[in-house]
């Protein structure tokens, strides 16, 4: 070790890759390599920067290989039990699973560069990162707690795994038992914390409002818009003049109405319907909200930065200044209104035989509800139908023609997942009172059904004209995942074929033989997550969750920025001014578009599940003690998942199952105690009583229950619970 730094690194790097050499530590290199232990402080540096080139990597035992892969890069996403994943940057690849000792002190959200360390067969693959490329985190919320002499803040992120160290001084007056935003100033090493300064109190924890406040903040949801954006929503959200309806198509005269929700204020969408001989002309009309916020506004900038309306469990975020988004954008009865409207003749086959984009003036008949809607079509009451008598023959068609497009969808193969989604109902402090699945009827199947129906038409139009254009794309799901999902379903007795390239109709049997066993909400859930996720493309790769050649989103330009974009395109052709400079400004303009909305799409989704989180785990804190059936959705070598019929899931823990040692086998999903023999399995009803529950980690600990409680009885060797 005499020679020069370089050819003491080239000497190292050999004797890793002579064919002779196995995986060893530090102090066996430094002992075949004659390292005096004075001189080991430099070995180090050699290895740890042959690790940064990817020319060695370490095990997480401890070991040094070579580096059989080149150095690959992703995004960095923590798990609250220590290890973590690596989404690629690269599209259409799997994660990468990251050991604890490997992540080399990356946090959620970091850049990182990274290496594949191994790649099993029919498994997931795992890496090791080598260099923390950016950080995602600069900020982090979470519960302030006072020492003498410095502080810290517990975050609120489960996948922040360490508390953040706050020197004195640092503290902004802050005090034990407040939410607090700290800015990180360092982000630790080894054995030293991260460290931060207080910038924002948000408030003391158990103060209304603070827990989702906190989530908010925590993701970065900005919740006041900038003076200058408010300002210009002040001018241009005036009331329809002359001038504006000039050259439009005059559609006042035609009955159409709008089907929310009770509570909704963004109303963006109405339908009209007439039939035409045997045929249906259906009309979606669409709040023309490109009318008012010009490309390269301060309300264009805003909407993009927003990228999407985020619907929290008591709050909305808009995209647009409500001045826009609950006033002249909302399609209000009785008032004009701009919009841009697609009206389709359909066939009674449910084809779209003919159809016509174009800017309209609109003046919506009447405001109607979901409930309304099926208290008319489900249950004929007698109030509603006398209220809307001379719209009943209009509804009446709607359910037809509802009725007709959902059955060609299902032809075709589109995947309709039927798992209940959880509608909350809070008091006026909000404070869960109860939690229960939301429902669905007849009105909220059809409105979905039109608004499918012109988005098709409209990204099938655009495809055709081949000019730049947003689509929703939804690809083909990963052959590995489809094979495992096929395996895990074979185990409860269904069967899936699994192609090279699987169709959506296959996925919709599954889900057709599953409905009404006590295994349908799992298996649902499971076969959603073996699917890609959705996002927003400049090209058309079709939707395959619908089984649709060609999808976009069109429909909802008050509160989605893609649907805002593809208007103004519509718009500039309808008029006939997209000319080659034009489009050579969208070629270029929509692939940023398309990330942005894709990016804060996800956030919004992340927010919104963490405060449905939240707000169950408040639920069941005065549930302490109670018992339920429940139905395992998951199991893990730490324990099982258990969800409960109003869609609240709990963990019961290993510990909490029995002291005998449990073999968990990751392939057919379950927990086998070896001393008792009982087995833990997806699908299998349980009877839990509530443990415990931490409202700051929004977790929920559940109990099994084994022996008889009022009148239930488990039976562990089987998969159900007797009465």
């Amino acid at each position: 070790m005499r020679k020069g730094f370089t050819e003491r690194k080239k000497l190292v790097y050999d004797f890793i890759c002579d064919v002779s050499y196995i995986p060893m530590k530090f102090k066996e290199i430094a002992v075949l390599l004659q390292v005096p232990k004075d001189r080991r402080r430099e070995l180090h540096d050699i290895l740890d920067l042959l690790e940064e080139e990817g020319k060695v990597s370490l095990t997480a035992k401890g070991k040094y290989i070579k580096g059989s892969h080149s150095i690959l890069r992703g995004t960095y996403q923590g798990n609250p039990k220590g290890f973590g994943f690596v989404l690629p940057d690269e599209e259409g690849q799997a994660d990468i699973f990251i050991a604890g000792e490997n992540n080399k002190g990356a946090m959620d959200g970091d850049q990182v560069e990274y290496m594949i360390t191994c790649s099993p067969e029919g498994k997931r693959k795992e890496g090791y990162i080598s260099r923390i490329v950016s950080r995602g985190v600069v900020q982090v919320v979470g519960l302030f707690e006072k020492n003498q002499s410095f502080g810290f803040v517990r975050p609120d992120n489960q996948k922040m795994l360490q508390d953040i160290y706050i020197p004195e001084g640092k503290w902004m007056g802050a005090v034990t038992g407040q939410k607090v935003v700290a800015e990180l100033t360092s982000y630790g090493e080894k054995d030293k914390k991260p460290e931060g300064r207080i910038i924002e109190i948000i408030g003391f924890a158990n103060a209304p409002g603070t827990d989702i406040l906190s989530i908010v903040k925590d993701y970065g949801l900005p919740v006041e818009f900038p003076v200058r954006v408010c300002n210009q929503a002040e001018r241009v959200g005036k009331d329809v003049s002359a001038a504006d309806i000039m050259g439009r198509m005059d559609l006042r005269n035609l009955d159409m109405v709008t089907i929310d929700g009770e509570d909704a204020k963004d109303l963006d969408d109405a339908v009209s319907l007439v039939r035409d001989g045997e045929n249906y002309v259906l009309g979606v009309h669409i709040a023309d909200v490109a009318n008012y916020v010009q490309e390269g506004s301060a309300l264009d900038k805003e909407a993009l930065r927003r990228g999407t309306s985020v619907y929290l469990v008591d709050r909305v975020i808009p995209m647009l200044p409500p001045k826009l988004s609950n006033g002249i954008c909302s399609l209000n009865a009785h008032e004009d209104r701009l919009a841009l409207s697609c009206i389709m003749t359909v066939n009674p086959k449910g084809e779209v035989i003919n159809h016509a984009l174009a800017e309209t003036v609109i003046q919506v008949n009447k405001r109607m509800t979901y409930t309304a809607v099926a208290k008319i079509l489900e249950e004929q009451d007698a109030q509603e139908m006398a209220d809307n008598q001379e719209r009943l023959p209009m509804f009446e068609d709607m359910r037809a023609l509802s009725l007709i497009l959902r059955e060609r969808r299902r032809n075709r193969g589109s995947i309709h997942f039927d798992f209940p989604e959880t509608k909350m109902v809070l008091d006026e402090d909000g404070v869960p009172v109860e939690i229960k699945a939301y429902e669905v009827n007849t009105a909220t199947c059809l409105i979905e059904d039109f608004m499918l129906l012109a988005n098709e038409t409209v990204a099938e139009e655009y495809y055709w004209r081949e000019l730049p254009f947003l689509y929703r794309s939804h690809e083909i799901p990963d052959e590995e995942k489809m094979k495992k999902l096929s395996f895990l379903v074979h185990n409860f007795g269904f069967h899936m074929r699994v192609n090279e390239e699987i169709h959506p109709m296959e996925i919709q049997k599954l889900l057709n033989k599953i409905a009404g066993t006590p295994q349908e909400a799992m298996i649902s859930r499971l076969t959603l997550r073996s699917m890609r996720q959705a996002r927003y493309t400049t090209e058309n790769a079709g939707h395959f969750g619908l089984a649709a050649k060609y999808y976009t989103h069109f429909t909802s330009p008050i509160r989605r920025y893609p649907d805002l974009q593809i208007h103004r395109i519509i718009k500039e052709n309808i008029r006939g001014r997209l000319n080659q400079e034009r489009i050579a400004h969208y070629a270029k303009r929509l692939p940023e578009v398309a990330l942005q909305s894709s990016t804060m799409e996800r956030r919004a989704e992340e927010a919104e599940r963490e405060t449905i989180k939240l707000k169950k785990a408040e639920y069941m804190k005065g549930h302490i003690g109670d018992v339920f059936v429940g139905v395992i959705s998951g199991v893990t070598r730490w324990g099982i998942y258990v969800e409960l019929p109003n869609t609240i899931e709990g963990m019961v823990h290993v510990t909490n199952l029995t002291d005998d040692f449990y073999e968990y086998d990751e392939v057919r999903f379950e927990l086998v105690g070896e001393a008792t023999g009982k087995v833990f399995r997806l699908g299998q009803q349980v009877m839990i009583s509530v443990l415990e529950v931490d409202t700051h980690r929004r977790t929920i600990d559940f109990e099994l229950m084994e022996e008889r409680y009022d009148g239930l009885s488990c039976i562990w060797e089987g998969s159900e619970i007797n009465g």
